[in-house]
């Protein structure tokens, strides 16, 4: 049984180093963080223009199949 234990106490000791410290993954939430807040005043922008040139593609393929 202390041979079992042993086994997985070290085969599990490889994975912590592929997870990263508590302050690292603060780092990268505070800058996904800062991405989406620049970028959504242009994502707000855009999305209608998008739906609304997407319906025109839609409609034109739709109608000329009719």
């Amino acid at each position: 049984m202390l041979e079992l234990f042993f086994s997985v106490a070290f085969s599990a000791v490889p994975l912590t180093l592929f997870v990263p410290p508590i302050r690292s993954l603060n780092l990268f939430v505070q800058t996904m963080e800062g991405m989406w807040m620049e970028s959504s005043g242009y994502t707000h922008r855009v999305y209608p223009r998008l739906r609304v040139a997407i319906h025109r593609i839609l409609d034109c393929i739709l109608c000329n199949t009719s």
